[in-house]
């Protein structure tokens, strides 16, 4: 089913939480709210839920307006941060909750939780508490629960972050196959960008309350249309340069930072002052410097961590702000270590211009 938000505000007192969001997710899309602890997503999650009332604008489930219909009528499955499972109902009982509560038939129930119990992969699970769980098992009954009663729409807050890191890594996979199956829209919360790129069909990126960007998350990733959503989305090296020409025939930017010169591919610069994104992968560690060779330069080692697939160097950088760069060669790499001198060359034709 589709989901549509037109101009949503959602204030606790003089906090605004949510302000003036407007976005479409398509049916079954993957859609996921990414952002920072306080950013509105959880609440704009829960507007859309009903359990929260939008001071302004509009929410459409296909073409229905639901503003006014309460949350046990939106025919959405809910999966919340801490699963809310019963403690004294098994698992059995625990997916079969929401259909006894819609006085479905015994034999329907025991149907649809058989089938929804294979998909989530908790066959001989039936009859234990969750208190005997591990807390993937217990994810998927929270997930077997929401799915249970077909819903149109699933809403996910933060399922994983409970979860220790490999077990997120293989329940993110498993939500995303599940989802994938069952073709079901889906809207979902998190603040870990791995996690978004990994899942998500596109991604929203919300800061204070407001979008920052909407797009797939490649598209996200290698294009960010603002300062906050290039160092949200991973990690970013933000360098500011004074515009000093254009060279017109080979579309090249000729910038300085503190002195040392740059030029990188791309339209002409609004303004006299850009800002450049430049991912720490893009970076490549040389020798020195070569004949007539540009946008090569030589920092202080401040950093170094050995990171197994790669080593993360921070390194000072032009204008003096440090740079982080990632060698994912690692078995190649000399390692340099805190202090010495390391040369490094600037692609030409990766970093982004920044209008913020």
């Amino acid at each position: 089913m589709r989901v549509e938000l037109i101009n949503i505000v959602k204030s606790f007192g003089a906090l605004r939480a949510v302000d003036g969001i407007s976005l479409t997710v398509g049916e079954g899309e993957f859609f996921t709210l990414l952002g920072p602890s306080g950013c509105g997503k959880t609440t704009l999650l829960r507007t859309l839920a009903g359990f929260y009332q939008p001071d302004e604008g509009t929410i459409r489930f296909g073409e229905r307006v639901v503003n006014d219909i309460p949350a046990h009528r939106r025919e959405i499955g809910m999966v919340f941060q801490n699963y809310a499972l019963f403690p004294h109902l098994c698992v059995f009982d625990n997916i079969a909750y929401g259909l006894r509560a819609r006085k479905i038939p015994k034999t329907e129930i025991a149907d649809r939780i058989g089938r929804i119990i294979k998909s989530v992969q908790l066959e001989g699970l039936e009859n234990r508490p969750p208190s005997k769980l591990s807390g993937g098992q217990q994810q998927r009954v929270a997930l077997a629960r929401a799915l249970v009663i077909s819903p149109q729409i699933l809403l996910m807050d933060e399922p994983l972050s409970n979860l220790d890191a490999k077990l997120r890594l293989s329940m993110r996979e498993e939500i995303r196959r599940i989802q994938k199956d069952l073709g079901i829209t889906t809207i979902y919360v998190t603040h870990d960008q791995e996690e978004a790129m990994a899942v998500s069909d596109r991604i929203a990126i919300l800061n204070r309350g407001r979008l920052e960007q909407v797009g797939a998350p490649r598209e996200i990733y290698y294009r960010p249309e603002s300062l906050f959503a290039a160092e949200f989305m991973g990690s970013s090296n933000i360098i500011e340069m004074d515009v000093k020409g254009y060279d017109q025939a080979r579309s090249m930017v000729l910038a300085e930072a503190a002195g040392q010169s740059f030029s990188f591919s791309g339209p002409k610069p609004p303004g006299a002052r850009v800002l450049l994104s430049v991912r720490p992968e893009w970076i490549r560690v040389v020798a020195g410097p070569a004949d007539g060779e540009k946008n090569v330069f030589s920092g202080t080692v401040l950093s170094s961590a050995f990171l197994g697939s790669m080593v993360r160097y921070r390194v000072s950088g032009p204008g003096g702000k440090p740079m982080v760069i990632e060698v994912h060669d690692a078995e190649q790499e000399n390692i340099r270590k805190d202090g010495e001198t390391l040369w490094y060359k600037l692609p030409a034709d990766r970093p982004l211009m920044i209008r913020d």
